[in-house]
């Protein structure tokens, strides 16, 4: 029973990691496939940041351990609220091995702010309330702040990408990467860890954007940008895991993503246009917010965090209207948040919501009768009930409806917020490059990758399956849970805790964070 390390590489599209593989482009990962294997795995559904990372150290699905999204409704109320680290509601690989004795160190995993007291070291991914660097309050323990403060988050203004933006962006990217890797190894050279992880997030952001230089069949095909960009990126994270694996020394590793990646098309759907066409909504004029539009495009993004937190009584009308306003309640069945990374359909449901018009004993049928409406439209593949796709005691914190949506001639559709006007369009070609929250070009696929450095006999796996393959090959036994270990049989306990309630973010954290995340293109 020995050591483990856990590279975790958001967005790694697997048919890329297997292509260059082949080509010679990745000599570590295909050193690592040769030792061990690279076994299909799928994220999931959908497969978005903060719940797939989340079953990813859990090894439980998003019903168990209550994450589904950056945000959640707030019960009796039109409007969302963050969550943090203290909503999932099971423990985390660190907190399992923490309890065991074990030495941990974990850097940059979503979904783990604020950090947590560990046997070692946290550092906390990007959720947390600061603008484009860390501060202490990332930090587990304080005390090793001078040593992190380097390392950055999408430091990147991804909302507004016009020509020439992709060439000042790929240096940094790989500008990050260096940084990252040199901080990692630094700490994993102080002791012998008996755990670490790491999550890069560069191949994700390459993946949004550069997806149209990369690709020449794409439809929204670009000659004007860097057509390596991807490879360029994959090279260096190649390299990082090179570093990485050589300074952990004797260990067990894994490679993994928590979802893979391709090409978006042309179409763009506008989900709550679709429902007032079929009458489940109704518009009540207005909508949209000019304040927030006009502040975004006019504060500069190293402002903006201060004067949300200053001006919060506007920041939360404003937000409000944006994402709730404009919408008839009284006339409306069903609405969608229109998250293009999590499309989905919520019911408003009497007793729920604060003017529910679908009576609880009418849910189920009305339920299967919008899902079955939806099936019949081109590009939805599946409409699903959420308890189809989870299980759990948290499963009622999903929409009541997830949206797969299908591919057009293997691309995928874009997701885009609006209010009135048509359900489908298409993209006009000044609008191909996109930006988020305007469609990107590059999209989530569910395929996920996973390299082992160790032989299985496992022909396809799930990101619920990491965290038990950890604990087996760690020696350490764990709660139960969905996945099963890849490499050995681990022991589990059958012994459950309440786990702790959840503590939200004050009102400062809380806008601080949301406009974090709105300058990496959230809700828009």
């Amino acid at each position: 029973m020995g050591r483990f390390l856990l590279i975790g590489i958001d967005g790694a599209e697997p048919s890329l990691v297997q292509q260059w593989i082949e080509a010679g482009h990745l000599p570590n990962l295909a050193a690592l496939r040769d030792r061990g294997g690279l076994v299909p795995m799928a994220s999931t559904m959908p497969p978005a940041t903060f719940p797939a990372w989340t079953s990813c150290v859990t090894g439980v699905n998003p019903g168990r351990h209550g994450v589904f999204d950056f945000t959640e409704m707030i019960p009796g109320q039109y409007a969302v609220r963050f969550v943090n680290a203290t909503y999932r509601r099971v423990p985390a690989l660190w907190n399992i091995l923490s309890d065991a004795g074990k030495r941990v160190a974990v850097l940059g995993v979503p979904a783990t702010y604020p950090p947590e007291p560990v046997n070692g070291c946290m550092l906390s991914g990007f959720d947390s309330p600061v603008a484009t660097r860390v501060d202490p309050s990332f930090v587990y323990p304080p005390k090793l702040y001078p040593d992190v403060r380097d390392w950055r988050f999408a430091d990147l203004q991804e909302t507004d990408v016009k020509p020439g933006w992709h060439a000042r962006a790929l240096p940094k990217l790989l500008d990050k990467i260096r940084v990252k890797t040199g901080i990692a190894a630094k700490l994993m050279a102080r002791e012998p860890w008996d755990f670490f992880m790491i999550v890069f997030s560069e191949a994700d952001t390459v993946g949004h954007h550069f997806w149209l230089f990369h690709d020449p069949e794409s439809p929204r095909r670009h000659q004007s940008g860097p057509a390596d960009a991807l490879r360029q990126v994959y090279q260096a994270l190649d390299q990082a895991i090179g570093v990485l694996v050589d300074t952990m020394g004797d260990a067990s590793v894994a490679v993994v993503s928590d979802h893979g990646f391709g090409g978006a098309g042309t179409g763009v759907l506008h989900l709550n246009n679709w429902l007032a066409e079929k009458g489940y909504l109704r518009f009540a004029g207005g909508g949209g917010s000019l304040l927030k539009s006009v502040a975004l495009k006019a504060t500069p993004q190293r402002m903006r965090g201060a004067l949300f937190r200053r001006f919060t009584g506007l920041v939360n009308k404003a937000e409000s209207r944006s994402r709730f306003g404009g919408i008839d309640w009284a006339e409306t069945r069903a609405w969608s948040e229109e998250l293009n990374y999590f499309p989905s359909i919520r019911v408003n449901l009497e007793g729920r919501e604060p003017k529910g018009q679908v009576k609880a004993a009418e849910y189920d049928a009305f339920c299967q009768e919008i899902c079955a409406c939806l099936e019949t439209w081109e590009p939805i593949r599946k409409a699903w009930r959420r308890e189809e796709l989870y299980t759990g005691e948290y499963v009622d914190r999903a929409p009541d409806i997830v949206l797969e949506l299908e591919l057009e001639h293997g691309y995928s559709y874009s997701c885009l917020r609006s209010r009135g006007g048509p359900s489908f369009r298409r993209l006009r070609p000044e609008e191909y490059l996109g930006a988020k929250g305007r469609g990107m070009n590059g999209t989530h696929r569910r395929a996920a990758t996973l390299l082992l450095s160790e032989p299985t006999s496992c022909e396809t796996a799930r990101l619920e399956d990491i965290a038990p393959t950890v604990l087996g090959q760690m020696g350490v036994a764990g709660p139960p849970m969905d996945g099963h270990s890849l490499l050995r049989e681990g022991a589990t306990s059958t012994a459950t805790e309440k786990p702790p309630s959840p503590k939200p973010y004050d009102k400062t954290e809380e806008r601080a964070i949301e406009e974090r995340l709105r300058s990496l293109g959230y809700f828009e």
